[in-house]
């Protein structure tokens, strides 16, 4: 028996989208980022149309200014001093479901404006199975394909298919597959050009199409702290709401989901990437700290399966490095910058702190790890006219 693809839907779901209206003047970066700090930028965009988005970074580019296209500010720590150039925000909120059928599974489009979390909620009330641990990551669906973001044993490479993306380069629109973006741990081709172009990539992120599985179970649950929160052994699975569920909760427990009463998530998430070495060099570390296998996520070939292991690769936690470098979680409280009291990972803004602040926090605990146990971490979130 055959399938047959269905034709495209019309849009199943809209977020309420950002205002129509344009801000102009000077806005804080510290007002558009999760860690609150951050100078003034000169102008400020928000594009309610694919065509108003591409025109305002070709604009700037013609003109030589500088452009840092922002999503939700999570992942973003930016200088003191003010931005002089143009903030672009999207303002497009919209998940489109393309195809719902037995034997292709799922497929929808989201416009990069759109919260993240509101994909993971959009796929699990439709049963559909692949990131239903993603849950609880704050950001736009643009930043996500950018960072690869990942948790809990699965990342966005398990079920991207395509990324719709403005190339500043070429100066046109072009269509990025899978295996184009070259991902890896916390990292793409997209987020590689950082830096070349400026704060933002060479490609800016227009859309992007995931591929899902059509399932009300997870995926195998493979994260043991997971698997003990959901009273399930590891690669068992479990309803997909029930994971969403659990994942929030551990997130809450650790500050990563955004409230605006508790500091300890006025920060960037993980601050650290968890280092990636070589056998020999996981070999010195202590007998003690942790090693995991490194996984290929984007050569998974069915969606909910395991992710195939790289050879000669060693992940170790970043989490535990610090910890038993001596920057236990709370680390130079009061503040103004200090680490959660939750997480040691976390570097949090507990009133006041300037990205200075911060920077040197960071270059604190850097140095400190790096003294105790020769590993050199490396900061996730990108920097906007600053060097830790």
């Amino acid at each position: 028996m055959s399938c047959s693809i269905p034709e495209p839907s019309e849009p199943t779901s809209t977020v309420p989208p950002v205002p129509s209206s344009r801000m102009t003047g000077e806005e804080s970066l510290a007002q558009m980022t999760t860690i609150a700090v951050g100078g003034k930028a000169a102008r400020v965009v928000t594009a309610t149309t694919e065509d108003e988005l591409v025109d305002t970074i070709a604009q700037a580019d013609h003109e030589g200014t500088p452009v840092l296209v922002l999503g939700g500010g999570s992942n973003v720590l930016a200088s003191d001093e003010p931005f002089d150039g143009v903030v672009v925000r999207d303002g497009r909120r919209e998940i489109t479901t393309l195809g719902d059928d037995g034997c292709g599974g799922a497929q929808l489009r989201a416009t990069a404006g759109t919260p993240w979390d509101d994909v993971v909620v959009y796929a699990v009330e439709h049963g559909w199975m692949g990131v239903e641990a993603l849950s609880g990551i704050p950001g736009s669906v643009g930043a996500a394909p950018v960072q690869n973001i990942g948790a809990y044993g699965q990342e966005i490479a398990e079920t991207l298919a395509s990324v719709r993306v403005y190339d500043r380069a070429e100066k046109r629109i072009r269509t990025l597959f899978l295996s184009d973006l070259k991902f890896g741990y916390r990292d793409s081709i997209l987020k590689r050009s950082i830096g070349k172009f400026g704060a933002s990539p060479r490609y800016i992120v227009l859309s992007v199409e995931l591929h899902l599985r059509r399932a009300t179970l997870s995926r195998p649950v493979g994260y043991s702290q997971l698997a003990g929160k959901l009273g399930i052994d590891l690669g068992e699975r479990a309803p997909s709401s029930d994971v969403r569920a659990a994942v929030l909760e551990l997130r809450r427990s650790k500050g990563m989901v955004l409230e605006d009463a508790d500091r300890d998530t006025y920060s960037l998430g993980s601050f650290f990437t968890n280092p990636v070495l070589t056998e020999a060099e996981a070999a010195q570390l202590p007998e003690e700290a942790p090693r995991f296998g490194v996984a290929k996520h984007d050569a998974v070939n069915q969606i909910g399966a395991a992710a195939p292991q790289i050879p000669g690769q060693v992940k170790t936690s970043a989490a535990w490095l610090i910890d038993h470098a001596g920057f236990h979680a709370g680390y130079n409280m009061p503040g103004p910058a200090a680490l959660s009291t939750k997480h040691c990972l976390a570097l949090t803004n507990r009133g006041g702190a300037s990205a200075a602040d911060i920077v040197r926090l960071a270059r604190e605990v850097r140095d400190g790890v790096q003294a105790r146990f020769g590993v050199r971490l490396v900061p996730e979130p990108v920097l906007v006219g600053l060097e830790i």
